[in-house]
């Protein structure tokens, strides 16, 4: 038996307890359950097991301590739960992971969910940790390399990044995660499926994922059947996890899938436990939410290594005013837009570069490069703004010497915007220079 098993079964025997505080229900009021006799005892985010008469035991949370009466939200409904039933009270959630977990599936307490044994690694780790002091923190790291010419040039991202990626539903949003988790430069890669259908994790991990982006990855996966308490610390989990690498000084690329459900089960919760839903059907308390788990994510200090991370928001209708998506962009390092009509007409990932913006630049790119991306954009925006023209066949070639080399560029640029696995990001500039030179734009 390997050393690191061997800890992690000692740690795991070191947290067995003999006694615990027990306490009974006193009240069944809708999915939440009121406990006596621990009020002394427990604190908000302490975990419960309540043996009900009927059914295996219940898990929950403590949400709201009122007096002497704890609020418990369980994880499942409450069926076969009277009074007077026996409540025990274990500590607040933890996780304990180790270079094991590599390669594997995990649920939101860090149980497998692909079958397969795992042992807790040595150390715990709280679900809820303060981020790296923001004056020791390092500056954003190297640009990165992302096997999409898209995001190696016009939308860079670097090392120790946080981007949002803004989608509708059906337009490719997987699938450029997957892209990322399979060729993004990372040491480590983990993705935290929060609140998606149950046949999407399987689909995800076998066919976007794959074997080679498995083998770097952990996958934190809570469906959209289970407890809003289970759905909002699958993110805590998985950026427990990612933490875990990076004190280990590895560059990790931590995605989740979607910060929209986090902030919806988290709504569920807190409504629960007294809030009222006053920021356009949210609580106060999203705010502080998503941004206490963003700021944990970024660049390292020391020894550490860094947290890139790509968080996904879900805009119904392209709302990007929506609360969720215009909380995040105002604490995030750049937002990437996914439009539904670029998708219908073929063009995948569907990167709407116009509406994009990546805050690394102009410190990634040279001062040729920026350059570069500057006649890109203006290309890009003569033909967008002026494409109800083109296609009415209202333009006369001639007209306008810019605009006419925008439609000439229009095809090649499409397709440079499409191209996949571009693994080095100085051949993406290489081609984007021949692409823009063969349509005549002037480069100095």
């Amino acid at each position: 038996m390997s050393t690191s098993l061997i800890d992690g079964l000692t740690a795991h025997i070191a947290d067995l307890r003999s006694v615990r505080p027990v306490g009974k229900v006193s009240r069944a009021d809708g999915g939440a359950l009121h406990i006596n006799g621990l009020a002394n005892e427990a604190s908000i985010g302490d975990a419960l097991l309540v043996y009900r008469k009927r059914g295996a035991p219940l898990r929950g949370e403590v949400v709201q301590i009122v007096g002497d009466t704890l609020v418990m939200l369980a994880e499942e409904p409450p069926e076969g739960v009277g009074l007077n039933d026996r409540v025990t009270l274990f500590s607040p959630s933890i996780v304990a992971p180790s270079t094991e977990w590599l390669g594997r599936i995990v649920d939101p307490d860090g149980r497998p969910l692909d079958g397969k044994p795992l042992l807790r690694g040595p150390t715990s780790r709280r679900l809820l940790c303060p981020p790296p002091n923001a004056a020791d923190r390092r500056p954003f790291g190297p640009r990165l390399s992302t096997g999409l010419a898209v995001t190696n040039t016009i939308l860079p991202i670097v090392q120790g990044q946080r981007i949002g990626l803004f989608a509708g539903s059906g337009v490719g949003k997987s699938s450029l995660l997957g892209q990322f988790a399979r060729h993004m430069t990372a040491d480590v890669v983990v993705i935290a499926m929060i609140g998606e259908r149950g046949r999407e994790l399987r689909h995800f991990v076998d066919d976007v994922l794959g074997k080679k982006g498995l083998a770097r990855s952990v996958v934190v996966a809570a469906t959209s059947d289970q407890s809003p308490l289970l759905r909002r610390r699958c993110a805590w989990t998985a950026m427990a996890v990612a933490e875990y690498y990076r004190d280990a000084g590895h560059s990790v690329l931590f995605l989740a899938d979607s910060i929209t459900r986090f902030a919806e089960a988290h709504r569920e919760v807190a409504v629960a436990a007294g809030e009222a839903p006053v920021l356009r059907g949210y609580p106060p308390s999203t705010t502080h939410l998503i941004t206490s788990l963003c700021e944990r994510a970024g660049p390292g200090m020391g020894s550490q290594g860094d947290i890139t991370a790509l968080l996904s928001v879900l805009v119904a209708g392209s709302d990007m005013d929506e609360p969720i998506a215009d909380i995040l962009r105002g604490v995030l390092d750049g937002h990437v837009v996914l439009d539904r009509a670029i998708a219908e007409r073929g063009r995948f990932p569907a990167i709407d570069v116009l509406r994009s913006v990546s805050r690394s630049l102009p410190a990634a790119a040279t001062k040729r490069e920026n350059a570069l991306l500057a006649h890109m954009r203006k290309m890009i925006s003569l033909y967008d703004s002026n494409a109800m023209m083109i296609r009415a066949g209202l333009y006369t070639h001639g007209s306008d010497s810019d605009i006419d080399k925008a439609i000439l560029l229009h095809p090649e640029i499409e397709s440079f915007l499409a191209k996949e696995e571009m693994d080095d990001a100085q051949r993406s500039f290489s081609q984007l220079e021949l692409l823009l030179r063969r349509g005549g734009v002037g480069l100095s």
